[in-house]
């Protein structure tokens, strides 16, 4: 399997173990998590929950990225020897294959297409996505500043509460040195976090999504200036190769159209043979129905016949003698 789709994964990856492994030898044995608890003015659990939504968008970013890279790769051993006409964006629903389907529709539109800013509009959201990541670092220093601030004036105003109790009043002025105390905590601890999550972790991984998304782009412009080159040229060339192309994609169709014209074929032949023997069978039963018709006939004849007869035998003397002589004609 390549492993370079799996790069920017794989980075990130590493410097997130790093960091928590850094971060554990660092302050293993310390009270940080006491003071973040204890912390009064909330700026540290403001600054630790941006934190986790930059970590959490900076690896969702990572693992877009990630499957975008493999799409661009599988689509640039697709281009190679095929070029363009070879790469089918329908099978690939991420932007790259978005990119190339607005690519081969430019084309077959007869347009001359601008490659890179076609990139750069499909693929801003990622880049957008990685300068928030850096923009919520900037914006954990400034909190850290912030924190700093406040935690010098909760300092100061322990202090002066410590000198007006001083000599009057000992609870008091114990109250103040505790107030002064917390609050050199809050300055110090809100830097010191804001300085690291903000100014170190989360802005290396705003460079790892940076550098990801730089080596995607130019994995695709590598497949489009390279492989398909040809295609994007208005020439009689490209116009003679997607001639091809098309021509070699009717030829498939008539292929899978074969079978069933032959199916059709083979349908057809049982048609005929199948009337062929019902006409055979009619015509049969035909022969038959005539010679009974024929037969009727008859019969009816000699039936007329013999109820002639019968009725000249029935008839009075006087009339056969007069039928005899023609006199008297009876039917």
């Amino acid at each position: 399997m390549n492993q370079k789709p799996l790069r920017t994964l794989i980075i990130w990856t590493i410097w997130a173990a790093m960091s928590i492994t850094t971060y554990a030898m660092l302050y293993q044995g310390s009270d940080v998590w006491t003071f973040v608890m204890a912390d009064t003015s909330h700026i540290t659990w403001i600054i630790l929950g941006l934190f986790g939504l930059g970590v959490a968008g900076s690896f969702l970013l990572t693992l877009m990225i990630t499957f975008e890279t493999m799409t661009a790769y599988h689509i640039e051993e697709k281009a190679v020897g095929g070029g363009l006409k070879a790469i089918d964006p329908k099978r690939y629903r991420r932007r790259v294959g978005r990119f190339f389907s607005s690519l081969k529709t430019t084309i077959e539109c007869n347009g001359d297409p601008e490659v890179e800013s076609m990139l750069n509009v499909e693929l801003s959201t990622y880049q957008r996505m990685s300068h928030s990541t850096e923009v919520i670092g900037n914006l954990l220093i400034t909190l850290g500043l912030i924190g700093t601030v406040m935690g010098l004036t909760l300092t100061l105003t322990g202090l002066t509460g410590s000198l007006e109790a001083l000599g009057e009043d000992q609870e008091m002025l114990l109250s103040g040195l505790r107030q002064a105390m917390a609050g050199m905590g809050t300055a110090f601890y809100t830097t010191l976090l804001g300085a690291v999550l903000g100014g170190i972790l989360l802005r290396v991984f705003a460079q790892i999504t940076d550098h990801g998304y730089d080596a995607l782009f130019d994995k695709v412009v590598h497949t489009c200036l390279v492989h398909c080159s040809a295609d994007l040229r208005s020439s009689a060339e490209r116009d003679l190769k997607f001639l091809s192309a098309e021509i070699e994609m009717l030829g498939e169709q008539i292929a899978h159209l074969k079978p069933m014209l032959e199916a059709a074929q083979t349908a057809m032949a049982m048609f005929r043979k199948e009337s062929a023997a019902l006409r055979a069978e009619t015509k049969e039963e035909n022969h038959v129905l005539l010679e009974n018709i024929h037969m009727r006939r008859m019969n009816a004849i000699k039936l007329r016949q013999e109820i002639q007869q019968l009725r000249s035998l029935n008839r009075p003397l006087w009339m056969r003698i007069l039928n005899a002589f023609g006199i008297h004609k009876v039917p």
